[in-house]
């Protein structure tokens, strides 16, 4: 039995390929309501899950508990001092449209989104995991070369980070599949090169199709997703999750992007100091990282 809510992560995501359908579909849930579900009742989630309440102390007895109430402690004991304190921005922010009953105006509906990306980037900052970051860090390091790939709502986030990992001295791809020759533009990927996926639910078909080519390939994966148990996670060397506030049923990508800016700063940041030059400056004009010209123009 998982001690932590990170550890019953990390052993659901183990397992969840030979878990039946129903029990899948509560491991979803549980890992999107993480932060909620000490207060949830076992109907409730049932209900979301369109299963049946049985399912759920099934799903608990399956990771080692006595039933949905212990279960249930674990998130409590990790996450009462958060709730007590004050309702989530994103809690706010349904409670306040489910509650609306005039039209909103351009503006009070783009601050209410604005709160959604700020609800995000809150939750994004709290449950950041520093390890897997200096692991994504360290992979982008020591790679020869970097593919970066994510489609359709992915896909903005994916040629931001490969504009600005242009600015290090290392050669950057976006696999763009253009032309539809994901295939083609795999091809040029290396043993010694990493591959960043990018993608969220749904999960693109074609960025899963191109991780499954960087495995065969021997690259190294880093994955970019809004859930632990994406099916792009299960062969990734490092796993960034990215929860994203949403409003009016549209998902910010406020979190993404400031993940991937903070990605290529933390690298930047390294590739510096690993000169061993104090304070960044290079005395001999040579400049093997390419940061002078990163900190310049980004």
């Amino acid at each position: 039995m998982a001690g932590s809510v990170d550890e019953l992560m990390q052993t659901i995501a183990a397992e969840y390929e030979s878990l039946p359908r129903q029990l899948k579909i509560i491991a979803g849930y549980v890992e999107q309501h993480r932060s909620s579900l000490m207060l949830a009742r076992i109907s409730d989630i049932a209900a979301e899950c369109a299963v049946q309440p049985s399912a759920i102390v099934r799903f608990a007895k399956r990771f080692g508990f006595s039933g949905f109430s212990e279960l249930q402690e674990v998130f409590r004991q990790a996450y009462t001092s958060k709730v007590a304190a004050a309702p989530s921005y994103k809690q706010r922010i349904r409670k306040m449209v489910s509650a609306r009953d005039a039209k909103l105006a351009p503006g009070a509906m783009a601050r209410e989104f604005f709160e959604a990306s700020r609800a995000g980037l809150e939750e994004l900052a709290n449950g950041l995991d520093d390890r897997q970051f200096a692991g994504a860090v360290k992979l982008l390091q020591k790679a020869d070369s970097i593919h970066v790939v994510g489609v359709r709502r992915s896909f903005p986030v994916a040629a931001y980070l490969a504009y600005a990992l242009q600015h290090i001295n290392k050669p950057v791809h976006l696999v763009s599949g253009l032309g539809g020759m994901y295939r083609e533009q795999m091809r040029g990927v290396r043993s010694r090169d990493v591959v960043v996926a990018i993608s969220f639910s749904p999960y693109g078909k074609e960025t899963q199709y191109c991780a499954r080519i960087a495995r065969f390939l021997g690259a190294k994966l880093l994955v970019i997703t809004d859930s632990r148990l994406s099916p792009l996670t299960r062969n990734a060397d490092a796993v960034l999750a990215v929860p994203e506030g949403s409003a009016f049923a549209f998902r910010s990508l406020a979190s993404a992007i400031s993940l991937c800016q903070a990605l290529f700063v933390a690298l930047a940041y390294k590739l510096e100091v690993d000169l061993g030059i104090p304070g960044g400056a290079n005395p001999g004009g040579a400049n093997p990282s390419g940061l002078d010209e990163a900190v310049e123009d980004y």
